[in-house]
C-alpha cells in the first residue's frame, strides 16, 4: 500500500471511529496571525518559511523517509482531506500510519500531540490553507467533503 492510500484510509478509520468531522475542520474563526506564528515556531524548520518544502523534497531521504513537502500550492498537502492532515500533524507520520495497523511505516514527521493543542493544530492548518490559491482551496475543501459524508 502506498503512503496515498494509507492516507485515505486514515481519515475513512477517523471517521468511522466516531470522532467526527467537525473535529477536523478548521475553525471559521482561527487566528491567522496565531497560526502563522505557531507555523514558524514548529513546522517551519522542516517545511520552509514560505510554506516552499525541502530541496528536492519529491526524493527520499537515505533512511527512506520522505523530505518534508511544501505546503503551498506546489506541494501534495493539498491533496488530503482536513482529517488527514490533522492526524498527520497530531499523530505524526509514524503514529498516523500505525493508527491504520501500518506499524512499520517510517516516517520524519514528529507527533505534535503534547506540543500542540487541537486548536493550535486546526490554527496552523487554517493559516497553511489561507495562503492556497481560490482553485486549490476548492479542490481540497471538495476532497474533504466527499471523504467525510
Amino acid at each position: 500500500m502506498n503512503t496515498k492510500s494509507a492516507l485515505w484510509i486514515i481519515g475513512g478509520l477517523a471517521v468511522a471511529a466516531g470522532i467526527g468531522a467537525q473535529f477536523f475542520r478548521p475553525d471559521a474563526r482561527a487566528d491567522h496571525a496565531n497560526g502563522a506564528a505557531l507555523y514558524d515556531e514548529n513546522c517551519a524548520s522542516c517545511h520552509g518559511a514560505d510554506l516552499e518544502g525541502a530541496p528536492d523534497w519529491q526524493n527520499r531521504n537515505p533512511d527512506g523517509t520522505m523530505k518534508p513537502p511544501p505546503h503551498d500550492d506546489s506541494g501534495h498537502t493539498w491533496h488530503h482531506t482536513d482529517s488527514q492532515l490533522f492526524l498527520y500533524t497530531k499523530l505524526g507520520g509514524a503514529g498516523a500510519m500505525a493508527s491504520v495497523g501500518m506499524t512499520d511505516f517510517n516516517s520524519a514527521m514528529p507527533a505534535f500531540e503534547g506540543v500542540l493543542s487541537d486548536a493550535e493544530i486546526r490554527e496552523i492548518l487554517a493559516f497553511i490553507k489561507s495562503t492556497w490559491s481560490e482553485d486549490i482551496r476548492k479542490s481540497q475543501a471538495e476532497m474533504t467533503r466527499l471523504n467525510l459524508e
